[in-house]
C-alpha cells in the first residue's frame, strides 16, 4: 500500500509542476534589461506567423510600428502605433496607449482590447495578459491572450503570444521585433 502512495505522491508532483507556468520574476537577471520607453521608442519592424493548435502556420504577417513615449501626470505613457499587413492582403491597424504605472508595471489599452491589458516587466522579459476582439470572418470573438516578450539583443525582441477561450487553447503567434 506504501508503494501506491508514494506512486500516487510522485504522480501528483509531477502534475503540478506541468502546471506550473514561468513567473516574470524569474527573469529578473537575465540581460540585456529591457526598458520598454526605450525599446519600444522610434520606428520598428516586426515578422510574425499565426500557428493555430495543431502548429500549422495559418497566417503571416509584418508590422510597421511606429512608437513614442512622453510624461503625463508624472507617469510615462507610450503609443504604440502598429500596422498590420497580412499574407492573405488584410491590412490591420491597432494603437497601444501604455502607462507604467509604477516600475515594471503596466497598463495598456487599444480600441480592440476588451478592458486594459496588463503588463509585468522584469530583466530581459515582459508578460502581458489582456482579451483581444479578434475579426474572424465575420464574427467578433474576445479571446484570451498570454503574451511574453523577451529582449535577446538591444536591438531584437521575440514574442510569444499563447490564445486561448474559456481555457480552451486556441494557438499562438510569435513574433520577432527588430530595432534599426
Amino acid at each position: 500500500m506504501k508503494i501506491i502512495y508514494r506512486l500516487l505522491a510522485i504522480f501528483l508532483i509531477g502534475l503540478l509542476a506541468a502546471c506550473a507556468s514561468p513567473k516574470v520574476s524569474d527573469y529578473a537577471n537575465q540581460k540585456p534589461v529591457l526598458d520598454l520607453s526605450d525599446y519600444f521608442n522610434g520606428t520598428l519592424d516586426a515578422y510574425g506567423i499565426f500557428t493555430d493548435r495543431s502548429g500549422a502556420v495559418v497566417k503571416r504577417f509584418t508590422v510597421l510600428m511606429k512608437c513614442r513615449w512622453e510624461v503625463i501626470d508624472g507617469k510615462k505613457v507610450g503609443t504604440l502605433d502598429e500596422s498590420f499587413e497580412y499574407s492573405d492582403g488584410t491590412k490591420q491597424k491597432r494603437i497601444w496607449k501604455l502607462t507604467e504605472v509604477s516600475p515594471g508595471k503596466y497598463i495598456g489599452k487599444a480600441d480592440d482590447v476588451v478592458g486594459e491589458a496588463i503588463g509585468e516587466s522584469a530583466g530581459n522579459a515582459l508578460n502581458w495578459t489582456y482579451t483581444l476582439a479578434l475579426p474572424v470572418d465575420k464574427d467578433i470573438y474576445n479571446v484570451q491572450f498570454n503574451d511574453w516578450m523577451y529582449l535577446v539583443t538591444p536591438k531584437v525582441m521575440i514574442n510569444k503570444a499563447q490564445m486561448s477561450k474559456f481555457g480552451i487553447y486556441l494557438g499562438e503567434v510569435t513574433l520577432s521585433f527588430y530595432k534599426p
